[in-house]
């Protein structure tokens, strides 16, 4: 899409000045052209006058570098179990491999991207993930996750700085304890925490979901749009489900804290974020609490 086209949007001019945190990950930013695609897209929101902040996962690229070191990948309840050598690749990936690689988009499609992780500006301090009680194969034990973290505090005083001169943050899901120790942070959670703590206009989450469906198996009973109350009823039935649940409750708790807007769409499809963004209908699922 053309800038000339994408400003004749029908929501063109509620993007102007936001503040829209955009988590990018999956399989569509592993594959180089939908990586590529994507990028270009979130410049072009920030040629519009939105202001874009980027959150960034890399789990495909991790679990690949882990096997050809001959390391099995080992989660537990979702999270990845981080030990002193998961941790080396966990940084070495993210911010070594996969953060410079959407900078250097963003400057081949025109913008102005810098890298971000936790110990810039003191960004993402946090605290390791104490021992939890979790069921493995209907059995409970306690968990000892490692090197994973929770946000404590997020210091946005950097990321603001870096929009006010024009810039796009590209945040790798890396924190820092008050002890300086490096911690594994999951980049749904993070890009959750940087919405609330910068009171975000919007929250959009490229997934390889569509988003919210009745039935996950038929595209046409995509909901384009749900309330607080509506998710809680579709919890309470059982169509919202699984590894969705947890999505949506972080979501809702981001909409309490300030965020106008969270969006769950597929990062595969082109352009879905500037139809999400900028038409009626949009393309995914938008949430509100109202």
């Amino acid at each position: 899409m053309e800038l000339a086209e994408l400003a004749r949007l029908p929501r063109r001019k509620e993007v102007e000045g936001a503040v829209i945190v955009i988590k990018v990950g999956g399989h569509a930013m592993v594959d180089p052209a939908a990586r590529s695609s994507i990028i270009k897209d979130i410049v072009a929101l920030r040629e519009l006058g939105a202001m874009p902040v980027i959150v960034h996962g890399g789990g495909p690229e991790i679990d690949a570098m882990l096997k050809r070191m001959g390391k099995e990948p080992n989660f537990i309840a979702g999270l990845r179990v981080t030990d002193d050598e998961t941790l080396e690749v966990v940084r070495m990936v993210l911010y070594g491999n996969v953060n410079p690689d959407i900078v250097n988009l963003i400057v081949r499609h025109g913008g102005k991207g810098v890298g971000l992780l936790g110990s810039s500006g003191s960004l993402l301090i946090a605290k390791k993930k104490p021992l939890e009680k979790v069921k493995v194969d209907g059995k409970e034990m306690l968990v000892d996750y490692g090197w994973v973290g929770d946000t404590e505090h997020v210091n946005t005083g950097i990321v603001l700085d870096l929009l006010a001169k024009g810039y796009i943050p590209v945040i790798s899901p890396i924190g820092y304890d008050r002890e300086g120790h490096c911690l594994n942070l999951n980049a749904d959670t993070v890009a959750g925490d940087v919405a609330s703590a910068l009171k975000a206009g919007s929250l959009v989450s490229l997934t390889d979901v569509n988003g919210v469906m009745m039935d996950p198996a038929d595209k046409s009973t995509l909901l384009s749009h749900l309330t607080e109350k509506e998710c809680d009823d579709l919890i309470d039935r059982g169509i919202i489900s699984r590894g969705m649940i947890p999505k949506i409750k972080s979501s809702i708790s981001v909409l309490r804290a300030g965020t106008h807007s969270v969006h769950i769409i597929n990062g595969n499809i082109e352009h879905a974020l500037l139809l999400e963004l900028l038409t009626e209908k949009g393309i995914g699922t938008r949430l509100t609490l109202k």
